[in-house]
């Protein structure tokens, strides 16, 4: 269940407790509260909630944090990349091709940021996607909601009270004070990228006092810092303590008030340090019990997955479901809402068996079948299980009504060719290559979708095999 692709100092801040609130004696409040059932179901539960956060950090320790990784910018600073994206980008899994990304880590503990966005070519989609730690679309900045007009947004996290300053055109609050912003403007084609560079670099993040002239807020303090990110981390015991250390940056919303009392029968108390010593063997053993049983189910979920169009939102779109928020974290963390893109594709051909780089296929649309894109749609190969871009000889990664030469039929049909080798000179403008000797899978996302794609009336065909 590897996961994910994006960038992003750290500045130790603060915010509740809870310390008070710990109990003194963890074993016996496990042990004589609980049976192991119930905390194996606990700790099932707790993992699979936290998932989504954690892979989301992942993104965040190597933008803000981690100076080695080549994604590092500090906090509150925009990485952008004017170049579409190749078999070489594998910090996101399911990367998108279309839009090259500018991201940016925020801590807003302190004081909220202004986002500051140029004006942009009416012809050229752009979007600012918001999240918050728990991996939810709180808000959105770009051609849907806010035109491609010039504006400035004040980022702010829960418990920001202040003024609105002059020139401000909204406040945007987030749930949490640790904040991924993905950004993404389109490229037209390869001669387009000196344009790109231009609008990405006019993307701006101000700290408020900078943006007031004031002087620097005092820093807080938390009681634990930020923690180095290990993949293993979030296999055993240690996804307590990394959790504990996250959920200090994020509010306590009241309809999770039951969940997160249930969660300190097994440590998870914000800004303490999990002790494993404090707990009876049984009590481990049925907390590793919980974390088997929550990869299992999560794995499960995620093979069985038929659309994505749901996974991604508000809280209250995705009304607590904490499965579908990691089902959406492992399948491609930073999906859009569904209003702003939709997301379909496949693993299987029109028979439901697996697509295998050792066969040739075709995905053909008819002329009723295409996508209905406001802006435009696309088609990406992504090998598995790495869900990562497929390197071929063409370096073509995606394909999609914008793709200079594609043909349609005479009749307005679209036939699009999915194989490992040439379907023939005449027919590479619409190849898609796929890999050798892997399985592999394809994202449609189509941006600006229609009524018929966000109500899921259009169906997406699926590939038939060349005899």
């Amino acid at each position: 269940m590897k996961n994910l692709t994006a960038f992003l100092i750290v500045m130790l801040l603060a915010v509740t407790a809870c310390k008070k609130d710990q109990p003194k004696d963890n074993q016996n409040i496990a042990d004589s509260s609980a049976s192991s059932d119930s905390i194996t179901a606990i700790a099932k539960e707790a993992w699979i909630y936290g998932y989504p956060i954690f892979y989301n950090y992942k993104a965040i320790y190597a933008s803000a944090l981690n100076k080695e990784d080549r994604a590092y910018v500090g906090f509150n600073k925009f990485k952008s990349f004017a170049t579409s994206a190749t078999p070489a980008d594998t910090l996101v899994i399911t990367i998108n091709n279309d839009t090259p990304y500018s991201m940016a880590a925020l801590d807003v503990s302190n004081e909220p940021v202004v986002l500051e966005v140029p004006k942009i070519e009416n012809d050229r989609y752009y979007v600012m996607q918001l999240v918050d730690l728990y991996t939810f679309n709180y808000e959105y900045i770009g051609t849907r909601v806010t035109g491609n007009n010039p504006g400035k947004y004040l980022l702010a996290g829960p418990d920001w009270k202040g003024e609105t300053p002059k020139g401000i055109d909204k406040v945007l609050h987030s749930e949490t004070n640790l904040i991924f912003i993905v950004g993404r403007t389109q490229l037209h084609d390869p001669s387009d990228v000196s344009n790109l560079k231009r609008i990405q670099g006019q993307y701006q993040l101000i700290p408020l006092h900078e943006y007031t002239k004031q002087p620097a807020p005092q820093l807080k303090k938390y009681n634990l810092p930020l923690p180095s990110w290990k993949e293993s981390d979030y296999g055993s015991l240690e996804f307590i303590n990394v959790l504990n250390s996250l959920l200090q940056y994020a509010s306590e919303d009241s309809s999770e008030k039951e969940l997160r009392a249930r969660f300190t029968k097994i440590g998870i108390v914000p800004g303490t340090s999990f002790d494993s010593s404090k707990y009876s063997p049984e009590t481990i053993k049925a907390i590793e019990k919980g974390i088997a049983e929550g990869k299992q189910e999560l794995e499960i979920t995620l093979n069985n997955l038929k659309e994505f169009g749901n996974l991604f939102g508000t809280r209250a779109e995705l009304k607590n479901n904490y499965l579908n928020r990691a089902v959406a974290a492992a399948a491609g963390i930073y999906g859009n809402t569904k209003e702003e893109a939709v997301y379909t594709g496949a693993s299987n051909d029109k028979t439901n068996q697996p697509l295998s780089g050792d066969k040739n296929y075709i995905l053909k649309f008819s002329k009723k079948e295409l996508p209905e894109a406001k802006y435009f749609w696309s088609i990406t190969m992504y090998n598995l299980p790495k869900r990562f871009l497929v390197p071929n000889p063409i370096k073509r990664y995606s394909i999609g009504n914008k793709t200079k030469g594609l043909k349609y039929e005479s009749n307005g049909d679209l036939i699009i060719y999915l194989q490992s080798t040439s379907p023939g000179k005449d027919k590479e403008s619409n190849w898609l290559p796929t890999p050798k000797n892997e399985k592999f899978m394809f994202v449609t996302r189509i941006y600006g979708p229609q009524p018929d794609v966000i109500n899921n009336v259009w169906k997406m065909p699926l590939p038939e095999i060349v005899k």
